[in-house]
């Protein structure tokens, strides 16, 4: 049988480690402490000599501020007016008018290019449109000839069918070629079609 050893078994914790409560802190409303109740709360001492020091010492720092930052906005705004009316704005012109002109050749080389392949690609178009109305002409051509090869077929037809018909020319002759067939007409059909005859059964 395994046993643990005792190290273990003294490790383990028997219940949960414990976590101090901390206490929050009081609201406007919450009323003082009874110790603290009839306390009078009196400014801090100031050093009178320290306090004309540090406001010497900061009324300098402004004043050294101040005007190191007015140096650095003067040179700022000498560079810009520099830049926007003296040499360095001509130099800027005169780049910026070869670079739009370069921008312009490159564009209407571009446009070209774009036309070329528009015109290309128009003439494919027309001819692809062409071969399809050829083989559409064709088809067309094609289902009215088999159309009128039908009608001229179903002519014929009713022109074969047109002699056995019967007309006031032939009405005599067709009596009495019926008069003379021995066939029988004398029946009627059921709901099935059988023939019923007089005299069959029922």
């Amino acid at each position: 049988m395994l046993r643990l050893p005792q190290a273990l078994l003294l490790l383990r914790l028997s219940c949960p480690p414990c976590v101090t409560a901390t206490r929050g802190r009081k609201s406007r409303t919450d009323p003082p402490a009874k110790s603290k109740a009839s306390r009078i709360k009196y400014p801090p001492m100031v050093c009178i000599e320290e306090l004309l020091n540090v406001r010497h010492r900061y009324r300098e720092y402004t004043a050294i501020l101040g005007a190191m930052r007015a140096d650095f906005k003067e040179e700022m705004l000498r560079s810009r007016f520099e830049q926007q009316v003296g040499s360095f704005a001509e130099q800027r012109l005169h780049l910026e008018a070869v670079e739009h002109a370069a921008l312009m050749a490159w564009n209407k080389e571009e446009n070209m290019k774009a036309l070329r392949r528009r015109l290309q690609r128009l003439k494919v178009e027309d001819q692809a449109f062409t071969i399809l109305r050829k083989e559409a002409t064709k088809l067309r051509d094609a289902a009215e000839q088999e159309e009128q090869h039908k009608r001229e077929l179903e002519i014929r037809r009713l022109q074969d069918l047109s002699k056995t018909f019967i007309t006031p020319e032939n009405l005599l002759e067709r009596i009495e070629a019926a008069l003379d067939s021995p066939k029988s007409y004398n029946f009627c059909l059921d709901r099935d079609g059988r023939i019923q005859r007089q005299g069959a059964g029922q």
